[in-house]
């Protein structure tokens, strides 16, 4: 599947997807992250049950400390 993920074309593998597994898949896991789906922010608490779908627009921060 394909689908755009902080501005660029990424290509995944073919079958369910979650944000949660996407987030593992791409190497941030437990990262503390904010997530953007299409256009609509995405809860952690929702990570396990959102879809990721063919053709999706995905926006990932990273939240890192500093002052």
């Amino acid at each position: 599947m394909k689908i755009t993920l902080n501005g660029a074309t990424r290509e995944l593998p073919d079958g369910p997807l979650t944000v949660s597994g996407l987030l593992v898949a791409i190497g941030l896991g437990p990262t503390p992250v904010l997530v953007e789906r299409n256009g609509l922010a995405v809860l952690r608490r929702e990570f396990e049950e959102t879809p990721v779908a063919e053709g999706d627009t995905i926006e990932i921060v990273r939240m890192v400390a500093g002052g």
